[in-house]
């Protein structure tokens, strides 16, 4: 058997900031950190505690910060990935959200949604896919039972198709949503090698 946390960043900087984030490399808030501890807690409950566990995370820092927090709580230090990271937005990351605003192209109704740009410099919807699958690819060939992610709140939908393998191109449409700080949990089972959402977006710990 196998289960996969995958936890999103709580809060950070540029959240309250009004900030748009991507690789903008902000910091977790003094309610993040609180909320990281919260989040290590209601994972070291879940897991047995004679259990192997694997920590992998996002490279930036208000994911590291997450991970330092879970890896604290079981002795681990976090194997950290840029093929993790939030979705690049190009030329409006680290700006005020009017920035945003300004450059946005909404992808087509129909048409290729997985090479459009919804902002000049921004990552694709296929190179976030790509990157994503790889780390998620990788994680999940490893014998370990009990295996963290930690990531972004865009990048997590990603991550969760990943694990159930959904095609490429149905990223064009397809979105899941998990609020910050949240824990999801993947599991698959020894007899039908089912990859299961058991939980998704639960954020009760918080």
């Amino acid at each position: 058997m196998r289960t996969l946390y995958v936890v999103t960043h709580p809060q950070a900087t540029h959240h309250v900031d009004g900030i748009v984030g991507g690789w903008h490399d902000s910091d977790l808030t003094p309610a993040g950190v609180e909320a990281a501890g919260r989040i290590s807690e209601a994972l070291r409950t879940a897991i047995p505690d004679d259990a192997t566990v694997e920590l992998y995370s996002s490279d930036l820092k208000r994911t590291s910060q997450t991970a330092d927090a879970i890896g604290k709580r079981f002795d681990l230090e976090p194997v950290l990935d840029a093929r993790l990271r939030e979705s690049s937005w190009g030329e409006a990351e680290g700006h005020p959200q009017a920035r945003w605003d300004e450059l946005l192209t909404p992808p087509p109704v129909n048409g290729d949604r997985m090479a459009h740009l919804v902002i000049p410099g921004a990552e694709s919807r296929a190179e976030l896919a790509q990157r994503i699958y790889a780390a998620v690819d990788d994680i999940v060939s490893r014998p370990c039972e009990h295996q963290i992610i930690v990531t972004h709140g865009h990048a997590f939908s990603f991550a969760v198709a990943a694990w159930i393998k959904m095609p490429l191109e149905a990223l064009g449409y397809a979105l899941f949503k998990a609020p910050s700080g949240s824990i999801t949990v993947l599991h698959e089972d020894d007899l039908y090698r089912g990859r299961l959402v058991l939980r998704l977006g639960d954020a009760r710990h918080l």
